[in-house]
């Protein structure tokens, strides 16, 4: 019982003790007792879906996310990751690093995998091990990290858990025949039993774990749904997959959404090609291949379901509990997910909105309920946002900065986010493969994608150097590659000429390709040390007019598989210094 209910207890029992020297001693007892035993940090329950879209309505079909997480809490409508693959994107939003520093940039080795993360020291050093060296316990259920395998799980085993229960390859977007891996047990085979069901029982487990103890716990539940379903034997020698057919829902929701399809916007299997590179010249789609693909599309939907009531016991677990209100859960996904839009097969990897913008959700103390936030926030933002809410120091070597979680909150919010791909561009579904391949040999590019200040922009360089700009606010649905329109006099962006627009937003790009720390979250003070320049706006003014014109441009010598800096051109920009000639600036 607390001290102030034995204290009210005995002003019932014993009015003469409770109000003379009695009241004087227990109320010293509680001021102590404050003292040596202050709040509880916060929990963290965080739910990873892998490749779920947020363009393609997917949230829309999942009732108790909406009820417990974005009626109880906020929704980031400009949320991104900074690379469309999952190992990269995971990589990333653990280390709270951009890809280009990680150099974890594929699924497999030798460019990516858990061989490449291990490789790379980040074992040692990512968010469960900071939260666990701060006294949290930790718990892991579900996918990690590609080509995290039946033959390497112990070699070294994941470090930064008290408890885990990881899928692992070459089974772990097998549906209905998964492996996991237990602590450090060895490997068991769930076959015959769905995978969703069986992450659901292991993350509850983990959370009864939690829950029984005085520390704070961080709990991460990873299932794959609606990642397209793998069978053990369609991977070739480097892990790539060589056929991914739709999701497998729970058999209680199998015949579900018999009417949905996906969304005919205008950018659905259009008339007219647009992009560049491989994805221009993909021919339209027949009948026969859009029908599949909005099968294809309901798969996905009905495996979501059985997310949605995960969700839906982990929130009542917690509020059968007296930690709910202590507790952050935060529900996002990996990368986004194209069906298709600009006549794409199932997939993701390319810079397209539907790939990069995925779904952020988060309730907990002081969230704000059933709001939307709109400022810019990418998946390099997560962890020092979940260090700064469990109270921890945040370190130097982050390449994000905390999110604007609380209402009213004024903290400078960057306006960019720094879109990176390497390598192979993977091609899912019956109907996916071009030229009898599920592979695009090469899909390299860097991009910036920008909202403020009026301006809704991307732009990209892809490793043949064709490039891309479209502005969002007139072409919402990027059919309109602007950037072969740069000689045309007519065509302006909020009132400023294409040359100007591109030359800012190229000289941007240079620096955020190969970013570090805070220059990743302020560039523009890389380009300009006077601190006179802090947004794209700014940076239009005349006065820099023949800066920029002088800037070094975004460039590859060749495409590769990875990242290897001597293809990708030049690394450091041109520094603006008031009052002094161009020439001198380098």
């Amino acid at each position: 019982m607390r001290y102030r209910a034995v204290l009210s207890a005995l002003s019932c029992v014993v009015p003469v003790l409770a109000n003379s020297a009695w009241q004087q001693v227990l109320g010293e007892i509680w001021s102590e007792q404050q003292q040596v035993a202050p709040a509880r940090a916060p929990n963290f329950v965080f739910i990873i879906t892998d490749d779920q879209d947020l363009e393609l309505d997917s949230l829309h079909y999942m009732p108790l996310v909406s009820r417990h997480l974005k009626a109880k809490g906020t929704f980031f409508r400009n949320h991104f990751v900074t690379t469309a693959l999952c190992c990269p994107s995971r990589v990333s939003l653990w280390t709270g690093r951009q890809a280009h520093n990680t150099n974890v940039t594929d699924v497999s080795p030798p460019y990516g995998g858990y061989p490449k993360f291990v490789e790379r020291g980040f074992n040692d050093d990512f968010l469960p091990v900071w939260l666990q060296t701060s006294g949290y316990n930790t718990f892991y259920t579900g996918k990690l990290f590609n080509f995290h395998t039946v033959d390497n799980y112990d070699s070294p085993y994941v470090n930064g858990f008290t408890g885990s229960d990881f899928l692992l390859d070459p089974f772990t977007y097998s549906y209905l025949n998964a492996t996991f891996q237990r602590n450090r047990e060895p490997p068991v085979s769930y076959k015959g039993h769905h995978t969703t069901e069986v992450i659901t029982d292991k993350a509850l487990g983990f959370l009864e774990d939690g829950l029984a103890e005085d520390q704070p716990f961080f709990l991460v539940i990873a299932p794959i749904a609606p990642h397209s379903n793998i069978d053990v034997g369609a991977l070739d020698d480097h892990g790539a997959p060589t056929v991914m057919t739709e999701p497998i829902p729970l058999s209680r929701h199998e015949n579900l959404f018999q009417d949905a399809k996906v969304p005919r916007t205008a950018h659905f299997n259009p008339d007219e090609p647009n992009g560049v590179s491989w994805v221009r010249n993909l021919p339209k789609q027949d009948d026969q291949t859009i029908e599949y693909n909005d099968h294809f599309y309901r798969q996905r939907l009905r495996a979501l379901q059985g997310v949605d009531e995960l969700v839906g016991a982990v929130v009542n677990r917690l509020e059968d509990s007296d930690q709910l209100d202590n507790t952050y859960i935060i529900y996002t996904s990996d990368n986004g997910y194209h069906i298709g839009q600009h006549r794409l097969p199932p997939g993701k990897a390319c810079g397209f909105e539907e790939d990069i913008r995925v779904p952020f959700l988060i309730r907990g103390p002081g969230i704000a309920k059933g709001a939307d936030q709109d400022a810019v926030t990418t998946h390099i933002d997560i962890a020092p946002t979940l260090l700064k809410l469990a109270g921890i120091p945040l370190r130097d070597d982050l390449d994000g900065t905390p999110m604007p979680l609380h209402p009213n909150s004024n903290e400078t919010r960057h306006e960019h986010v720094a879109v990176e791909y390497w390598g192979r561009g993977y091609l899912e579904g019956l109907k996916g493969a071009i030229d009898n391949s599920p592979v695009v040999p090469n899909n390299t590019y860097k991009s910036v994608r920008l909202i403020g200040d009026g301006f809704d922009l991307y732009y990209s360089v892809w490793c043949n150097n064709e490039h891309e700009l479209y502005d969002l606010t007139t072409d919402r649905y990027q059919l309109n590659n602007l950037y072969y329109n740069v000689d045309s006099s007519n065509r302006q962006i909020q009132g400023f000429n294409l040359r100007k627009i591109i030359d800012r937003l190229d000289s941007l790009l240079l620096v955020l390709k190969s970013c570090k720390g805070d220059t990743c979250i302020n560039p523009w003070n890389t380009l300009h040390s006077d601190g006179a320049v802090s947004s794209f706006k700014d940076a239009l003014h005349e006065m820099y007019d023949a800066f920029y014109q002088h800037q070094p441009s975004v460039s590859f010598s060749r495409c590769e598989l990875g990242q290897i800096l001597d293809a990708e051109g030049p690394q450091e920009p041109l520094v603006y210094r008031h009052g002094l000639s161009w020439e001198v600036w380098t």
